[in-house]
């Protein structure tokens, strides 16, 4: 077990005992400067096979459950749930250490299992829901995937049209999801259906969670332009759940849907920073003179990562005094989203013809990955529209559009 901590410790010596203790289960990454070496891969999206989806996800998984139990994940967590009750800014200090170890990445539904579904159940569980399901979660034995898009609501999330009707002491799903990234080494999905046609549209929904191997789930990959499978489509076919398994009241699940995306939203704001750095490495080590043009890019790209940084440290900020950080949430995916262009137009930039002839070349060709792929992070996790909307509304005061 780690070393037991009493009280709350500086972050200093927070961040040296993580690094004492990761030097004890991992190796450090490879120095600095070695530019040319190991992966080269910049992909947005994980862009692999159902084979490799499993077996990568197993080994996270074995990761994740070493740092529970040594006492280095959850950490902001209660004691009950396998936490230490430290603020939550201190996940942010551990995950700055980690980088620097080579550990397995983390696909998405581990930070959709840990980062956004185990909290929308502390906040809606039921005592017997958080017993069954939170450390489970936060120790990554089961994972949970978000079924919420849907192909005919698009953006408006309130238009859900999957139905979810009682039976008994049972409820039957029938809908169709899609985007769901995970899905198939979920465990779990969060399932946004309609209970109430009959009433408003915001009134009438309820959230449960969906064995992912239940009679009647079917999960189908959606082919990428890069040409592998993260992204599923889910049948629900007369799936039955029981009502133990409804994730808060009968008819208020946008309240646990805006939940979920706050924390959504919460952990997007760091997107794009490792690959806008390898972008800047790039330019660094290319082969030849750099343009004016090509510096002006570079320069801009580098301030905005620091900029980025900083919209980080005012969410923790806001989340350390007690504030949900709607806005500043808001704020960082936007310009998660614009970093990542402003990457894609400087690699494109600097590599020209050779970014899209595959010559074998590090560092080269890997980067169509990023550019096919970074354009999806202007609508995942709520569009760039629906961002701005926040803004205007919350910040800035502006009344809605009258509806006609």
């Amino acid at each position: 077990m780690a070393e037991e901590m009493s009280g709350i410790p500086e972050p200093e010596e927070f961040r040296a005992r993580a690094r004492k203790w990761l030097g004890t289960v991992a190796r450090p990454r490879a120095a600095d400067g070695e530019w040319g070496s190991g992966s080269d891969s910049v992909a947005v999206f994980d862009n692999w096979t159902e084979e490799q989806e499993r077996e990568h996800t197993a080994r996270v998984q074995e990761w994740e459950r070493t740092r529970y139990d040594q006492g280095w994940s959850a950490l902001h967590w209660e004691e009950a749930y396998g936490g230490r009750g430290l603020p939550a800014y201190y996940e942010q200090l551990y995950r700055a250490e980690e980088a620097a170890f080579d550990v397995p990445h983390r696909p998405e539904i581990f930070p959709v299992t840990q980062a956004l579904v185990a909290p929308a159940i502390a906040l809606w569980g039921t005592e017997d829901q958080k017993r069954r399901w939170l450390r489970p979660m936060l120790r990554t034995d089961e994972l949970a995937c978000q079924l919420f898009s849907e192909t005919e609501a698009g953006s408006d999330l309130a238009a859900v049209r999957t139905k979810a009707v009682r039976d008994g002491e049972n409820w039957v799903l029938n809908g169709h999801k899609v985007w769901t990234s995970g899905a198939r080494v979920a465990t779990w999905g969060v399932a946004v259906c309609r209970t109430d046609p009959d009433v408003r549209k915001h009134a009438g929904i309820t959230v449960f969670l969906v064995r992912m191997d239940a009679p009647g789930v079917t999960v189908r990959p959606i082919r990428q332009m890069t040409g592998g499978t993260s992204f599923n489509e889910v049948y629900l076919d007369g799936v039955t759940v029981p009502d133990t398994d409804r994730l808060g009241p009968v008819g208020e699940g946008w309240r646990v849907t805006l939940s979920v995306l706050a924390a959504e939203r919460l952990d997007s704001g760091s997107l794009g920073l490792d690959n806008a750095d390898r972008a800047l490495d790039l330019a660094a080590h290319l082969p030849r003179p750099l343009t004016g043009g090509e510096q002006q890019r570079a320069a801009d790209l580098h301030i905005r990562t620091l900029i980025q940084r900083l919209i980080g440290l005012r969410v923790t900020a806001a989340l350390v005094a007690g504030r949900e950080p709607g806005a500043e949430a808001s704020v960082g995916k936007l310009y998660a989203t614009e970093t990542m262009r402003r990457t894609s137009d400087l690699v494109s930039e600097l590599l020209g013809p050779s970014l899209v002839a595959d010559t074998g070349e590090w560092g080269t060709y890997a980067w169509t990955e990023h550019l096919l792929g970074a354009p999806g992070y202007s609508i995942a996790g709520g569009t760039d529209e629906i961002q701005r909307t926040i803004l205007a509304e919350r910040v800035l005061g502006l009344p809605k559009e009258p509806t006609r």
